[in-house]
Protein backbone atom coordinates (compact mmCIF):
# COMPACT_ATOMS: atom_id res chain seq x y z
CA UNK A 1 0.00 0.00 0.00
CA UNK A 2 1.34 3.23 -0.90
CA UNK A 3 1.84 6.16 1.82
CA UNK A 4 -0.18 9.54 0.95
CA UNK A 5 1.36 12.41 -0.49
CA UNK A 6 -1.09 14.49 1.44
CA UNK A 7 -3.16 13.91 4.83
CA UNK A 8 -6.52 14.97 5.41
CA UNK A 9 -9.00 13.47 7.79
CA UNK A 10 -9.71 10.51 6.03
CA UNK A 11 -6.11 9.44 6.04
CA UNK A 12 -6.17 9.61 10.09
CA UNK A 13 -9.22 7.56 9.87
CA UNK A 14 -7.20 5.13 7.71
CA UNK A 15 -4.30 5.08 10.24
CA UNK A 16 -6.79 3.89 13.01
CA UNK A 17 -8.60 1.51 11.29
CA UNK A 18 -5.11 -0.44 10.14
CA UNK A 19 -4.00 0.09 14.26
CA UNK A 20 -7.68 -1.16 14.82
CA UNK A 21 -6.67 -4.10 12.58
CA UNK A 22 -3.34 -5.40 13.22
CA UNK A 23 -2.22 -7.48 16.08
CA UNK A 24 0.94 -4.56 17.72
CA UNK A 25 3.59 -2.56 16.30
CA UNK A 26 6.68 -3.76 16.91
CA UNK A 27 8.76 -3.68 20.02
CA UNK A 28 12.10 -1.91 18.69
CA UNK A 29 12.60 -0.27 15.47
CA UNK A 30 16.03 0.58 13.72
CA UNK A 31 16.26 4.12 12.12
CA UNK A 32 19.00 4.40 9.47
CA UNK A 33 19.34 8.36 8.87
CA UNK A 34 21.29 9.94 6.09
CA UNK A 35 22.23 13.52 5.17
CA UNK A 36 20.87 14.08 1.19
CA UNK A 37 17.39 13.21 1.66
CA UNK A 38 16.46 15.10 4.81
CA UNK A 39 15.54 19.11 4.71
CA UNK A 40 18.21 20.67 5.62
CA UNK A 41 20.60 19.53 2.45
CA UNK A 42 20.18 21.05 -0.78
CA UNK A 43 23.84 21.06 -2.35
CA UNK A 44 26.75 19.26 -2.31
CA UNK A 45 28.79 21.41 0.30
CA UNK A 46 26.03 20.94 2.78
CA UNK A 47 26.58 17.03 2.12
CA UNK A 48 30.29 17.54 2.45
CA UNK A 49 32.73 17.73 5.87
CA UNK A 50 33.20 20.74 8.20
CA UNK A 51 31.09 23.09 6.02
CA UNK A 52 29.06 25.55 7.19
CA UNK A 53 26.10 24.14 5.11
CA UNK A 54 26.56 20.70 6.61
CA UNK A 55 26.42 22.54 9.80
CA UNK A 56 22.80 23.74 9.00
CA UNK A 57 21.67 20.13 7.40
CA UNK A 58 22.98 18.32 10.62
CA UNK A 59 20.60 20.51 12.45
CA UNK A 60 17.75 19.57 10.19
CA UNK A 61 18.76 15.88 9.74
CA UNK A 62 18.12 15.70 13.59
CA UNK A 63 15.04 17.19 13.32
CA UNK A 64 13.46 15.03 10.64
CA UNK A 65 14.39 12.01 12.89
CA UNK A 66 12.90 13.87 15.88
CA UNK A 67 9.77 13.74 13.43
CA UNK A 68 9.61 10.03 12.57
CA UNK A 69 10.74 8.79 15.94
CA UNK A 70 7.93 10.58 17.81
CA UNK A 71 5.01 9.26 15.68
CA UNK A 72 7.08 5.70 16.22
CA UNK A 73 6.73 6.27 20.27
CA UNK A 74 3.08 7.52 19.67
CA UNK A 75 1.89 4.44 17.12
CA UNK A 76 2.94 2.18 20.37
CA UNK A 77 6.73 1.10 19.43
CA UNK A 78 9.06 1.10 22.99
CA UNK A 79 12.22 1.17 21.75
CA UNK A 80 14.18 3.04 19.17
CA UNK A 81 17.86 2.82 17.71
CA UNK A 82 19.28 5.16 14.90
CA UNK A 83 21.88 4.78 13.04
CA UNK A 84 24.12 7.94 11.79
CA UNK A 85 25.00 6.63 8.06
CA UNK A 86 25.97 9.67 6.63
CA UNK A 87 29.63 10.27 5.51
CA UNK A 88 31.68 10.19 9.18
CA UNK A 89 28.63 8.46 10.87
CA UNK A 90 28.56 11.71 13.55
CA UNK A 91 25.89 14.33 11.59
CA UNK A 92 22.98 13.71 14.29
CA UNK A 93 22.79 16.18 17.21
CA UNK A 94 22.93 14.23 20.48
CA UNK A 95 21.74 17.34 22.81
CA UNK A 96 18.65 18.14 20.50
CA UNK A 97 17.46 14.60 19.87
CA UNK A 98 14.73 13.00 21.14
CA UNK A 99 15.93 11.91 24.53
CA UNK A 100 14.24 8.60 24.08
CA UNK A 101 16.48 7.58 21.22
CA UNK A 102 19.33 5.46 21.13
CA UNK A 103 21.98 6.65 19.21
CA UNK A 104 24.85 4.90 17.16
CA UNK A 105 27.25 7.04 15.70
CA UNK A 106 30.92 6.07 13.94
CA UNK A 107 30.82 2.92 12.41
CA UNK A 108 32.03 -0.77 13.14
CA UNK A 109 33.59 -3.74 11.23
CA UNK A 110 31.58 -6.02 11.53
CA UNK A 111 29.54 -8.50 11.70
CA UNK A 112 27.33 -5.81 9.48
CA UNK A 113 29.38 -3.28 7.52
CA UNK A 114 28.74 0.42 9.47
CA UNK A 115 26.62 -1.14 12.17
CA UNK A 116 28.83 -3.94 13.94
CA UNK A 117 26.27 -5.99 15.28
CA UNK A 118 22.64 -5.12 15.08
CA UNK A 119 20.11 -4.23 17.32
CA UNK A 120 17.59 -6.84 18.50
CA UNK A 121 15.20 -4.51 16.20
CA UNK A 122 12.65 -6.61 14.03
CA UNK A 123 11.70 -3.57 11.62
CA UNK A 124 13.58 -0.61 9.86
CA UNK A 125 12.83 2.94 8.36
CA UNK A 126 15.34 4.31 6.17
CA UNK A 127 15.30 8.76 6.19
CA UNK A 128 16.51 11.01 4.10
CA UNK A 129 18.14 8.62 1.57
CA UNK A 130 19.57 8.66 -2.12
CA UNK A 131 19.44 7.40 -4.96
CA UNK A 132 22.14 5.37 -6.53
CA UNK A 133 25.30 6.48 -8.50
CA UNK A 134 24.85 7.15 -12.76
CA UNK A 135 20.96 7.86 -12.05
CA UNK A 136 19.27 11.21 -12.51
CA UNK A 137 18.13 11.68 -8.79
CA UNK A 138 19.44 14.99 -5.77
CA UNK A 139 22.97 14.27 -5.52
CA UNK A 140 22.50 10.29 -6.59
CA UNK A 141 25.40 7.94 -5.35
CA UNK A 142 26.38 4.64 -4.05
CA UNK A 143 28.59 4.60 -1.20
CA UNK A 144 30.96 7.26 -3.04
CA UNK A 145 30.67 9.86 -5.90
CA UNK A 146 33.63 8.68 -7.35
CA UNK A 147 31.44 5.77 -8.74
CA UNK A 148 30.02 7.21 -12.23
CA UNK A 149 27.79 4.57 -12.37
CA UNK A 150 26.96 0.86 -10.31
CA UNK A 151 24.32 -1.53 -12.18
CA UNK A 152 23.64 -5.21 -10.77
CA UNK A 153 22.11 -7.47 -13.28
CA UNK A 154 21.13 -4.87 -15.51
CA UNK A 155 19.96 -2.20 -13.17
CA UNK A 156 20.86 0.85 -10.80
CA UNK A 157 22.13 -0.51 -7.43
CA UNK A 158 20.92 2.02 -4.29
CA UNK A 159 22.36 1.67 -0.74
CA UNK A 160 18.71 0.25 0.47
CA UNK A 161 19.57 -2.85 -1.31
CA UNK A 162 22.94 -3.16 0.67
CA UNK A 163 21.60 -2.02 3.65
CA UNK A 164 18.58 -4.51 3.84
CA UNK A 165 20.57 -7.54 2.48
CA UNK A 166 23.24 -6.55 5.60
CA UNK A 167 20.18 -6.66 7.76
CA UNK A 168 17.98 -9.15 6.86
CA UNK A 169 19.79 -12.40 8.48
CA UNK A 170 18.90 -10.59 11.60
CA UNK A 171 15.69 -10.54 11.02
CA UNK A 172 15.11 -7.01 10.46
CA UNK A 173 12.40 -5.99 7.38
CA UNK A 174 12.48 -2.62 6.05
CA UNK A 175 9.07 -1.11 6.43
CA UNK A 176 9.55 2.63 5.09
CA UNK A 177 11.85 5.00 3.69
CA UNK A 178 12.06 8.58 2.71
CA UNK A 179 14.36 10.00 -0.01
CA UNK A 180 14.04 11.85 -3.11
CA UNK A 181 11.13 10.91 -5.60
CA UNK A 182 13.84 8.86 -7.39
CA UNK A 183 15.25 7.29 -4.51
CA UNK A 184 11.96 6.47 -3.52
CA UNK A 185 11.24 4.96 -7.02
CA UNK A 186 13.90 2.96 -6.98
CA UNK A 187 13.53 1.40 -3.41
CA UNK A 188 9.98 0.93 -3.95
CA UNK A 189 11.59 -1.14 -7.19
CA UNK A 190 14.11 -2.87 -5.04
CA UNK A 191 11.27 -3.78 -2.06
CA UNK A 192 8.04 -4.31 -3.17
CA UNK A 193 5.36 -3.19 -0.95
CA UNK A 194 7.57 -0.89 1.06
CA UNK A 195 6.21 2.45 2.20
CA UNK A 196 7.91 5.74 0.82
CA UNK A 197 7.90 9.68 1.68
CA UNK A 198 9.17 11.77 -1.14
CA UNK A 199 11.40 15.10 -0.54
CA UNK A 200 10.53 17.14 -3.34
CA UNK A 201 13.98 19.33 -3.66
CA UNK A 202 12.90 21.29 -7.12
CA UNK A 203 11.93 24.50 -6.16
CA UNK A 204 14.92 24.97 -3.25
CA UNK A 205 15.38 25.55 0.62
CA UNK A 206 13.37 29.29 0.60
CA UNK A 207 10.66 27.54 -0.87
CA UNK A 208 10.52 24.40 1.05
CA UNK A 209 7.78 24.39 4.33
CA UNK A 210 10.41 22.26 6.36
CA UNK A 211 7.54 22.24 9.38
CA UNK A 212 4.83 20.89 7.56
CA UNK A 213 6.71 18.01 5.84
CA UNK A 214 8.23 16.71 8.92
CA UNK A 215 4.54 16.92 10.60
CA UNK A 216 3.45 14.71 7.13
CA UNK A 217 6.83 13.07 7.36
CA UNK A 218 5.31 11.89 10.80
CA UNK A 219 1.73 11.05 9.54
CA UNK A 220 3.73 8.55 6.61
CA UNK A 221 5.44 7.00 9.04
CA UNK A 222 2.74 6.15 11.79
CA UNK A 223 0.67 4.76 8.31
CA UNK A 224 3.51 2.16 7.71
CA UNK A 225 3.53 1.33 11.46
CA UNK A 226 -0.43 0.77 11.87
CA UNK A 227 -0.17 -0.89 8.43
CA UNK A 228 2.59 -3.14 8.78
CA UNK A 229 2.75 -5.57 6.16
CA UNK A 230 6.17 -5.52 4.54
CA UNK A 231 8.14 -8.72 4.43
CA UNK A 232 11.86 -9.35 5.29
CA UNK A 233 14.20 -8.71 1.80
CA UNK A 234 14.98 -11.19 -0.07
CA UNK A 235 18.41 -11.21 -1.29
CA UNK A 236 19.25 -11.34 -4.65
CA UNK A 237 21.76 -14.13 -6.08
CA UNK A 238 24.16 -14.34 -8.63
CA UNK A 239 25.20 -11.25 -9.32
CA UNK A 240 26.99 -9.20 -12.38
CA UNK A 241 27.70 -6.10 -11.38
CA UNK A 242 29.48 -3.19 -14.04
CA UNK A 243 31.45 -0.45 -11.86
CA UNK A 244 32.48 2.69 -13.75
CA UNK A 245 34.66 5.68 -12.36
CA UNK A 246 34.35 8.77 -12.70
CA UNK A 247 38.44 9.10 -12.70
CA UNK A 248 38.27 6.99 -15.83
CA UNK A 249 40.29 3.96 -17.13
CA UNK A 250 43.29 5.05 -14.82
CA UNK A 251 41.26 4.63 -11.54
CA UNK A 252 39.61 1.57 -12.36
CA UNK A 253 42.62 -0.09 -13.76
CA UNK A 254 44.30 0.42 -10.50
CA UNK A 255 41.17 -0.51 -8.11
CA UNK A 256 41.16 -3.91 -10.38
CA UNK A 257 44.97 -4.50 -9.87
CA UNK A 258 44.35 -3.53 -6.19
CA UNK A 259 41.88 -6.37 -5.75
CA UNK A 260 42.90 -8.58 -8.48
CA UNK A 261 38.98 -7.82 -10.15
CA UNK A 262 38.09 -8.12 -14.16
CA UNK A 263 38.12 -4.49 -15.82
CA UNK A 264 38.28 -3.13 -18.90
CA UNK A 265 38.35 0.67 -19.82
CA UNK A 266 36.57 2.99 -16.96
CA UNK A 267 34.27 0.11 -15.83
CA UNK A 268 35.21 -3.36 -13.22
CA UNK A 269 33.39 -6.13 -13.69
CA UNK A 270 32.71 -7.98 -10.46
CA UNK A 271 30.47 -11.67 -9.97
CA UNK A 272 29.30 -12.18 -6.51
CA UNK A 273 26.80 -15.13 -4.94
CA UNK A 274 24.47 -12.73 -3.24
CA UNK A 275 24.59 -9.38 -2.23
CA UNK A 276 26.21 -9.03 0.88
CA UNK A 277 28.75 -10.67 -0.66
CA UNK A 278 29.28 -7.51 -3.31
CA UNK A 279 28.61 -5.24 -0.71
CA UNK A 280 32.11 -6.49 0.91
CA UNK A 281 33.69 -5.66 -2.25
CA UNK A 282 32.63 -2.72 -3.01
CA UNK A 283 33.81 -1.38 0.47
CA UNK A 284 36.86 -2.92 -0.43
CA UNK A 285 37.16 -1.16 -3.72
CA UNK A 286 35.71 2.60 -2.35
CA UNK A 287 37.24 2.72 1.18
CA UNK A 288 40.29 0.52 1.82
CA UNK A 289 43.30 -0.96 0.34
CA UNK A 290 44.92 -4.03 1.50
CA UNK A 291 47.00 -2.54 4.48
CA UNK A 292 43.93 -0.48 5.68
CA UNK A 293 42.14 -3.65 5.44
CA UNK A 294 44.56 -5.23 8.12
CA UNK A 295 44.79 -2.43 10.02
CA UNK A 296 41.07 -1.72 10.54
CA UNK A 297 40.81 -2.31 13.97
CA UNK A 298 43.20 0.84 14.84
CA UNK A 299 41.96 2.58 11.94
CA UNK A 300 38.36 2.44 12.30
CA UNK A 301 39.06 3.99 15.88
CA UNK A 302 40.36 7.11 14.83
CA UNK A 303 37.99 7.95 11.77
CA UNK A 304 35.56 7.77 14.38
CA UNK A 305 37.24 10.37 16.54
CA UNK A 306 38.07 12.55 13.34
CA UNK A 307 34.02 12.13 13.09
CA UNK A 308 32.94 13.28 16.06
CA UNK A 309 35.49 16.20 16.40
CA UNK A 310 33.68 17.23 13.39
CA UNK A 311 30.57 17.17 14.94
CA UNK A 312 31.68 19.45 17.81
CA UNK A 313 32.47 21.75 15.62
CA UNK A 314 29.58 21.63 13.44
CA UNK A 315 27.30 22.25 16.88
CA UNK A 316 29.51 24.98 17.63
CA UNK A 317 28.61 26.38 14.52
CA UNK A 318 24.73 25.53 14.64
CA UNK A 319 25.14 27.68 18.36
CA UNK A 320 26.43 30.86 16.82
CA UNK A 321 24.44 30.86 13.77
CA UNK A 322 21.37 30.66 16.21
CA UNK A 323 22.72 33.72 18.13
CA UNK A 324 22.68 36.07 15.63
Amino acid sequence: MDTPKSWHGSDVCAIRILAAMRQAPPEHVLIVADIEGSSGCWNYRAASFLTPEWAHACYHMTLDVNAAAGALFKSGVKQVTVKDFHRTGYNLIPSLLDQRLHLLSGYRSGPVPGFGKPPDASAAIFLGMHAASGTDGFLAHTLTSRIASLEVNGRPLPEIELFAASLAPYHIHPLFFSGCPTACRQARLAIPGLHFFPIDKQHGPAAFPKASWRKALGKAVSFAIADGRTKPYRSMKNLAARISFRDGPDMARKLAFRWKLDHSGDTIYIAAANIRELYQILIRICYLTPLLEKMIRVGLPLFNLRGWLGLQWAVKKWVKREKR
